[in-house]
C-alpha cells in the first residue's frame, strides 16, 4: 500500500491485514507509536471512556477547549456517515489525504507487526496530531479502556461516564468487572473523574490503588438545573460555582450530567491547560452530534444500542409525546441486548419495522422480529434498512413521528438517505 492509494483502498486494506476485527491489548499498538514518535504525547490529553456519552462529552470538551483558543485534535469511533468524522483537529474534519499519508506512515513503520482496523485508526489520529502540534487531544476510548488501543497514551486527566452492561463477551458479566476495565485509563497522580453517583468498587479500588485522584458525581462536583424556560443550570465543585449556565445543546436530561462530567475534567486540567468561563458558556449551547436524538423533519435519529442509552431515549420521547403514533424502525447487532431494549422501547411506539444488518454482526430482520416478540415488541420485518424506513414514511401521518435506532449501521443508513 502507497500514499497514493484512496481513503477506500486503505480501509478494505486493515479490514484484511488482522485476522480478527478486534484483538485487545496496547503492545503492538505501543511499539508501531513508540517507532513513529507518538510517545510520549506532546499534547496535554484528556481520554473519556464509558457505557454511553463518551461521544457528546469528547465533542463538548474539544469545543470548550477550541473555545478557549486551543488548537485541539478530537478522535471518536464509530463514525456516521465518513471515516474522516473520527478525527478532527480545530473542529475541522481531516481530509481523506491527510489520512492517506498517516496510513502510509504507520504501514512503513509497522513493518512485521499486525495491526487492527481500529488500532490503525488510533494511531493515525495521534500521528496526524502531533504532526498539527495539536495542544490539546481528547481521546474517546473504543472497547473498555484498559486494553483499548486509545489507552498507549498517558492520560493527563482520564474521564469515565458511566457503566453499563455493554459489550460484556469482552469486558466482564457485571459492572465491578467492566468498571475495572474503564478504570484502566486512570494514571498515577493524574486526576480522574466518574459522573454516576453508583460507582462500582472495583472502579474506586483501582483509582485508590493506583494513587489516582477521584472526584465523584455528588460528592466532589454537582448540578442543578433551574426550573425557568432557559432551562439554564448551575456547577460546583468545591469553592467554585457557576451559575446559570446555557442548556447542552444536545436533548435530555443525561446531557446535563455528561456536561457536568466535561466541566469537571477542564476544571481538574486548569493548571495545564486554563480555560475561561466565557469558553464554557460559549461552546454549551452550540454542541452538535450527529445521530444522538437528532431530528429530520419527522424523523428522529438514535444511536441507541443499549439499555442505559434506550431508557434515555424514552425519556425524550416520553417528554416530546405528541398527539400522533410513533413508529420505530428498528436494526440491530446480534451481540446487544435486544430484548432488554425492546421491552424498554415497546411501550412508547404504536408500530414497528424491523430491518436486517450485514452478517457476522448483524441480525437478519426476521431474528430480530422474533427476539423483540418475546420482549413485547411485534412488527413487521423487512430485509433492508432503506425498505423498513420508506414503510415508516409511507405509514405515518402527518401528526406522526419516525424514530429510527438500534445501531450506528441503522442510523447511517436512513441518515444516507435524509442528508
Amino acid at each position: 500500500m502507497f500514499a497514493s492509494n484512496s481513503l477506500a483502498d486503505w480501509l478494505a486494506y486493515q479490514e484484511r491485514t488482522h485476522p480478527k476485527a478486534i484483538e485487545l491489548g496496547l503492545e503492538r499498538t505501543r511499539a508501531v507509536a513508540l517507532r513513529l514518535g507518538l510517545l510520549p504525547a506532546q499534547a496535554v490529553t484528556l481520554t473519556v471512556a464509558g457505557t454511553n456519552g463518551k461521544g457528546s462529552s469528547v465533542t463538548l470538551a474539544a469545543a470548550i477547549y477550541r473555545a478557549a483558543g486551543y488548537r485541539v485534535g478530537r478522535f471518536t469511533s464509530p463514525h456516521l456517515l465518513r471515516y474522516n468524522e473520527r478525527v478532527a483537529i480545530d473542529d475541522v474534519e481531516v481530509s481523506d489525504e491527510a489520512l492517506c499519508r498517516a496510513f502510509a506512515a504507520i504501514e512503513t513503520a509497522r513493518a512485521e507487526i499486525a495491526l487492527t482496523y481500529f488500532e490503525f485508526g488510533t494511531l493515525a489520529a495521534l500521528w496526524l496530531f502531533h504532526e498539527a502540534a495539536v495542544q490539546v487531544q481528547v481521546l474517546e476510548v473504543g472497547l473498555g479502556g484498559r486494553l483499548d488501543a486509545v489507552n498507549i497514551v498517558d492520560a493527563d486527566c482520564a474521564l469515565v461516564t458511566n457503566i453499563g452492561l455493554d459489550h460484556t463477551d469482552w469486558l466482564g458479566p457485571d459492572r465491578d468487572s467492566i468498571g475495572f476495565e474503564k478504570a484502566g485509563i486512570m494514571r498515577a497522580g493524574k486526576p480522574a473523574i466518574y459522573v454516576e453517583t453508583s460507582p462500582p468498587q472495583r472502579l474506586l479500588q483501582h483509582a485508590a490503588a493506583i494513587g489516582a485522584p477521584l472526584a465523584l458525581l455528588g460528592r466532589d462536583f454537582a448540578w442543578t438545573r433551574n426550573a425557568d424556560r432557559s432551562w439554564s443550570w448551575n456547577w460546583n465543585s468545591g469553592a467554585l460555582a457557576l451559575a446559570a449556565l446555557p442548556a447542552p445543546a444536545l436533548a435530555g436530561e443525561v446531557q446535563y450530567r455528561n456536561a457536568a462530567g466535561v466541566l469537571a475534567a477542564v476544571n481538574a486540567l486548569q493548571p495545564l491547560c486554563p480555560v475561561n468561563e466565557a469558553a464554557l458558556r460559549a461552546a454549551l449551547p452550540a454542541l452538535t452530534l450527529a445521530g444522538r436524538y437528532q431530528r429530520i423533519g419527522n424523523t428522529i435519529l438514535d444511536v441507541a444500542h443499549n439499555v442505559e442509552s434506550a431508557e434515555v431515549l424514552a425519556d425524550n420521547l416520553r417528554s416530546e409525546r405528541g398527539p400522533g403514533k410513533t413508529w420505530l424502525v428498528l436494526g440491530m447487532l446480534a451481540d446487544k441486548p435486544v430484548e432488554a431494549v425492546c421491552a424498554v422501547l415497546a411501550p412508547l411506539v404504536q408500530g414497528t419495522l424491523f430491518c436486517g444488518l450485514p452478517p457476522p454482526r448483524g441480525l437478519d430482520a426476521r431474528n430480530l422480529q422474533q427476539r423483540a416478540a418475546a420482549a413485547g415488541l411485534n412488527g413487521q420485518a423487512l430485509d433492508g434498512v432503506a425498505d423498513a424506513y420508506r414503510a415508516a414514511q409511507a405509514l405515518a401521518g402527518p401528526d406522526d413521528r419516525i424514530l429510527v435506532c438500534g445501531s450506528f449501521l441503522t442510523v447511517a443508513a436512513v441518515a444516507d438517505l435524509l442528508f
